[in-house]
């Protein structure tokens, strides 16, 4: 495994990239955002693991610019902020996983390692995925909801892929959280909810049937209704 490490504090700095060589994991530290760029651009890493709150540059910023410039690496952010928002935030521009700082160093070598089987499991075993009116392309990233094309986040990508894979049958906020966040369920942050909106929002509005429904308790689903010629929603 081959990690880029961006972290401006000298001594975590350290003492992180002591640790993961120790774990036999090779590191490349830099201390400000523009560096880690420049070598996610000129190398390949299976993990890149970023601090958020940097100096000329944030870790929000450098996962703007890798995403933009098409570098789909998994990231991990590590920051001292804990928020919804702030996670939300991370997400959104395009983190794969979130470690609160302060955090214990097997905690983080889970992650790394839970990261590094997704990045080399093929998911691509089909490149086109469909359900309904609705079509997405792994290979091109692209989402169709019938003749519209809509532009998802690399989270709500990664999100509606899962509903896409697991048609009629409900899905538990913890199972989301495990297995598109790969994190542990909190029950005190509304993350998915948060995502399962702006998913709504997109792929829904301006259509005739919706496609994700809500569970009372349970979770949600993704199955098919559409309104007859009363207006009344009628499932199939």
């Amino acid at each position: 495994m081959k990690i880029l490490l961006i972290e401006d504090e000298a001594k975590l700095l350290r003492s992180l990239c002591k640790g993961l060589r120790e774990h036999g994991i090779e590191v490349d530290p830099v201390a400000h955002g523009a560096a880690g760029i420049s070598l996610a651009e000129s190398n390949v890493y299976t993990v890149i693991v970023s601090d958020v709150i940097m100096p000329e540059m944030s870790g929000i910023e450098v996962l703007h610019s890798l995403r933009a410039s098409g570098n789909q690496t998994p990231v991990l952010l590590l920051t001292a902020l804990s928020q919804t928002d702030e996670k939300v935030a991370g997400f959104e521009a395009g983190a794969d996983d979130y470690l609160t700082k302060p955090f214990e160093f097997r905690e983080l070598l889970a992650r790394l390692q839970a990261l590094s089987r997704r990045s080399q499991i093929s998911y691509q075993a089909t490149a086109l995925l469909e359900f309904a009116d609705v079509q997405m392309n792994l290979e091109t990233k692209e989402f169709f909801r019938g003749e519209r094309k809509i532009e998802l986040t690399p989270r709500e990508f990664s999100l509606m892929e899962y509903f896409l894979r697991n048609p009629g049958r409900i899905i538990s906020k913890p199972e989301i959280s495990e297995k598109v966040w790969n994190l542990d369920f909190d029950t005190g942050t509304n993350v998915v909810e948060v995502y399962i909106n702006f998913l709504r929002k997109k792929i829904e509005r301006g259509f005739s049937s919706r496609i994700i429904h809500t569970q009372f308790r349970t979770g949600y689903v993704l199955r098919e209704d559409y309104q007859d010629s009363d207006g009344k929603t009628v499932e199939l």
